[in-house]
């Protein structure tokens, strides 16, 4: 049982699951706004399912391919994938577990979600091969969790309304911005490395102002999705608060780079949780 429990907790470590925090609420968010409250306990339980299986699948591609690359990260030299807590092997039947789960999963929503899940899976497990020949790579993590509000939808109404799009663009710069700033400590490793990213090529502080360019964008998307989605004044409160959150957060890394995690990890966790519980009153 020792040894179970240690495994579990590895792979846990690997695929950082308390993360999820991320894309959950904005697959809820599309599910609420799609359902205009309450859409069942059925599709509460697949939402979940289809979330995590889909974030495992992904962050464990990620770690399976990267484990090169990560054995010459200080920073990432610690993790279950290069110390040989998890082998290889274990890494892909884990992949395939989570695939195969997925596809599950998205048969029992509707046929539209069973048809789209495995092009959801290429473009998710995408992500570790771009930033080998392309700086947009930080687009790519976004878009794929930008396609979380997207599947949300569907689970509910078998259709991809134009409000959902306009929040999956939200979500993708909200993420790929964010991204930018977490990237900004990995830049010296991605110069020696020859890794394409926005921070090796352009610097940190250009990278610092684009990532503002794309929170700029989020709001406005955000804006945009609130106003097609007919939402009331709670709508326009939680892209009120998500934009002093996403200031906040570039105060805190402009102030001081050693507090890239607290602005990636707490800030814009709780980012998520208030704009769900706002969008949920907005809809009750």
């Amino acid at each position: 049982m020792e040894k179970i429990n240690k495994l579990l907790n590895n792979f846990s470590e690997l695929v950082m699951f308390k993360h999820s925090i991320f894309s959950l609420p904005f697959i809820f968010i599309a599910m609420v706004v799609g359902a205009k409250g309450w859409f069942g306990f059925k599709l509460l339980i697949l939402g979940v399912l289809a979330a995590l299986t889909a974030r495992n699948f992904a962050m464990a591609v990620n770690r399976y391919l990267d484990r090169d690359i990560d054995a010459l990260n200080p920073r990432t030299v610690n993790r279950p994938n290069v110390d040989g807590r998890i082998s290889p092997s274990q890494m892909l039947t884990f992949i395939i577990a989570n695939a195969i789960g997925f596809v599950i999963v998205a048969y029992f929503v509707n046929d539209l979600a069973f048809k789209i899940s495995i092009p959801i899976l290429i473009v998710i497990g995408s992500y570790s091969y771009f930033k080998r020949f392309s700086f947009l790579a930080h687009l790519i993590l976004g878009i794929s969790l930008g396609l979380a509000p997207i599947a949300g939808v569907v689970a509910v109404t078998e259709t991809i309304p134009l409000w959902t799009v306009l929040l999956s663009i939200g979500v993708m710069f909200w993420v790929a911005g964010f991204d930018l700033l977490y990237s900004l400590q990995d830049i010296d490793v991605d110069k020696k490395l020859g890794l394409h990213s926005i921070p090796s090529k352009f610097g940190a502080k250009n990278t610092m102002n684009i990532s503002k360019v794309f929170h700029l964008l989020t709001v406005i998307f955000w804006l945009l999705f609130v106003i097609k989605s007919d939402s009331s004044i709670f709508g326009y409160i939680a892209v009120a608060v998500s934009a002093m959150m996403l200031s906040y957060e570039h105060y805190l890394v402009n102030k001081d780079f050693k507090k890239i995690d607290r602005a990636f990890f707490t800030v814009n966790g709780y980012l998520g949780i208030v704009f769900f519980i706002l969008i949920v009153i907005d809809n009750i």
